[in-house]
């Protein structure tokens, strides 16, 4: 039999002693104490506190943070009151906003109308509308049809406003910062392919992908910008820098112009259905006629929930929007601010937009915190922030499992509000803002990552 060290003197010891005619036989040998056989565990450190992990890290920025317990009392803060710029942790006030104006069964409908002879694809502000959508909506249309000759096809987005770009002072190439309008096709983003020379723009979808024709790449001779712009003529026209392809590569560029992208695609697939369709054409006017076909998007909540996993600044843009009714970007997030003060929540915060990307918006920690922790937030909020939202940066050691929240970024700002176990409520905020500022519009500016 194996003895642990212990065992092995103390028997060794008591045996010896008994051998002596001893009758204490672990009393004591050679006048010194043995120690009992079990001893109490030595005290566990005390876990360091807000202040020391945060030194530890050295982030020399603004840190503020407020975790809340289930009655919204603070269980613990850091510069709570400060406003900070929130990153896409506003898209959770966003989706609290349009599951509560538009309902979380809210669809969004692309139709297609027959006014005459003029045909009209008129979207319904559906932010994930894909080309295999458009592709079903196409065969029904050419069998609805049946060749019926059609001399005129328009283009509809005025469902929703439009907006250039999300963030202007973004780069002109970051897929993340498109236009919006009424229709949106793939997140309004195209998928350029390169191997060599060869260039390729296509609509891609998960079945198809076909070509789009409404937009134009070509090589550069220069070395940067690696992408360059210009929206200034009938089409859409972008170059790629000869001297950082490389042999092969893809990117996803941003759509400028939705109408005659969506148009221009929903034209080839009709083709490809038997339906000849003339060049699209952008509507003006709401449109008339008989609905010959539509596409319904999933459910509001459906979406929300991937807004709420991938950051898509589209869909957040899209459903605030639509809550809102307001005739443009900075009218809708006042809007949005406005429901949010009348509902009573305390404090001072400012939005520009609704999915975090401009730097303008500001909440704290706290005013934050106290949104999230609202009951009927909690409620709609359920089975939709993504879990562990710190895993694919942190890897499998990120202890988050029990954390359910929504991530933010912009240059040199990491924030994350969100649930964490026994029913707390939590936002951590952080932002080097000189720096933020110094690096508007940049792109993965020197330091930001670390």
């Amino acid at each position: 039999m194996t003895l642990n060290r212990r065992r092995f003197l103390g028997t060794a010891c008591a045996g010896g002693l008994a051998a002596l005619g001893g009758t204490g036989a672990l009393a004591q040998v050679a006048g010194v104490a043995l120690a009992p056989l079990t001893s109490t565990p030595p005290a566990r450190r005390p876990p360091p506190s807000a202040a020391q992990l945060i030194g530890a890290a050295r982030l020399d920025a603004q840190v503020g943070f407020a975790a809340l317990r289930p009655d919204g009392t603070v269980l613990d803060a850091r510069d709570a009151d400060a406003g900070v710029p929130p990153a896409s942790t506003l898209k959770t006030v966003t989706a609290l906003y349009a599951l509560d104006r538009l309902g979380p069964a809210h669809r969004f409908a692309t139709r297609v109308l027959l006014d005459g002879d003029t045909l009209v694809l008129a979207g319904g502000g559906d932010p994930v509308l894909d080309s295999d959508a458009l592709a079903r909506l196409a065969a029904d249309v050419s069998a609805a049809l049946a060749g019926r000759p059609v001399a005129r096809f328009l283009v509809w987005g005025g469902a929703l406003p439009r907006v250039n770009e999300i963030a202007p002072p973004q780069a002109d190439h970051l897929a993340y910062n498109p236009s919006l309008s009424g229709i949106m096709l793939n997140f309004n983003r195209v998928h350029l392919g390169w191997r060599g020379t060869q260039l390729s723009l296509t609509a891609r979808g998960e079945d198809v992908a076909p070509r789009a024709y409404s937009i134009r790449v070509a090589v550069a001779d220069r070395g940067a910008p690696l992408f360059a712009y210009d929206g200034d003529r009938a089409t859409e026209n972008w170059t790629i820098a000869a001297r950082g392809m490389g042999k092969s590569g893809s990117w996803w560029l941003p759509v400028r112009r939705p109408e005659l992208y969506a148009g221009d695609v929903f034209q080839t697939l009709c083709r490809a259905g038997g339906l000849v369709l003339p060049a699209a054409e952008i509507g003006h006017d709401a449109p008339t006629g008989a609905e010959i076909a539509r596409n319904d998007s999933p459910p509001l909540r459906e979406i929300l929930r991937d807004m709420l996993h991938y950051s898509t600044n589209l869909t957040a843009e899209a459903v605030g929007l639509a809550a809102s009714g307001a005739d443009d970007q900075a009218a809708s997030a006042a809007a949005m601010a406005g429901w949010l003060r009348g509902r009573g929540t305390p404090g001072e915060f400012h939005f520009a937009d609704h999915s975090g990307l401009s730097p303008e918006s500001r909440i704290s920690p706290l005013t934050l915190a106290r949104v999230l922790a609202a009951p009927a937030a909690v409620a709609a909020l359920d089975g939709i922030m993504k879990p562990d939202p710190l895993r694919e940066a942190l890897g499998a050691e990120s202890r988050g499992a029990g954390v359910r929240a929504k991530t933010g970024t912009l240059n040199f700002v990491s924030n994350i509000a969100g649930y964490a176990a026994d029913g707390i409520t939590f936002a951590i905020l952080t932002a080097d803002e000189g720096r933020l500022a110094a690096t508007a519009g940049a792109d993965l500016p020197d330091g930001v990552l670390s």
